[in-house]
């Protein structure tokens, strides 16, 4: 089972660094388009390279700019993101017990789901009507035809059922196995290993 989830870790670190990169490609085109016809106009190359100085402004790179962006956040947060990762304000969570840390932890986890699930059902109605409203410049490359919002969105979907799913596992796993071990914890517990290692 860890094998498969360590996969599914790659494969997910993969498609949002792929998707970071599509980003900043994209960018670089919009400010090639953008800015060419001048560069080439101010320096006087207009005979030389007369394609790059009739170049008109990319304005579909803006919009698909938004849309991976909005991918890269919710896909990233559901299935990159760990644990962790997370900023957290927890200064009273550590000063609390092991015991009231794992209580604590299990009704966060809890909470989070709950709203989660709450939440799911008049999102994805939201979600799903959508499909009306379609992108004002971004194609689907294979059909021609704008794309449904409710393809950009639906992502969010997932990332809502992915978290549910997610906080689900760790509220069993702090039931079971005490809460999740603090960035000292850790700490202390790799040095303690690296001293038991040092003396055999």
């Amino acid at each position: 089972m860890k094998s498969v989830f360590r996969w599914v870790s790659r494969i997910s670190d993969a498609i949002a660094a792929a998707l970071l990169a599509a980003i900043f490609f994209i960018f670089l085109l919009q400010i090639g388009s953008r800015y060419s016809p001048k560069i080439i106009g101010y320096f006087g190359w207009a005979e030389t390279f007369p394609a790059l100085g009739t170049i008109q402004p990319l304005g579909w790179t803006l919009e698909l700019i938004a849309i991976l962006w909005v991918w890269v956040i919710f896909f990233s947060c559901a299935f990159v993101v760990r644990e962790y990762d997370h900023v957290k304000f927890d200064i009273i969570y550590l000063a609390l017990s092991r015991r009231m840390r794992r209580i604590f932890a299990v009704i966060s986890a809890v909470a989070i789901v709950a709203g989660m699930l709450y939440a799911f059902l008049p999102t994805w109605d939201y979600i799903d009507w959508m499909k009306i409203r379609k992108t004002s410049t971004v194609r689907n490359p294979f059909t021609g035809s704008k794309i449904p919002m409710r393809t950009i969105f639906s992502v969010y979907g997932a990332f809502m059922i992915v978290v549910a799913a997610r906080y689900i596992w760790l509220a069993i796993d702090t039931i079971r196995n005490g809460p999740p071990k603090t960035e000292l914890e850790i700490v202390l517990e790799a040095e303690a290993a690296a001293e038991a290692e040092k003396s055999t």
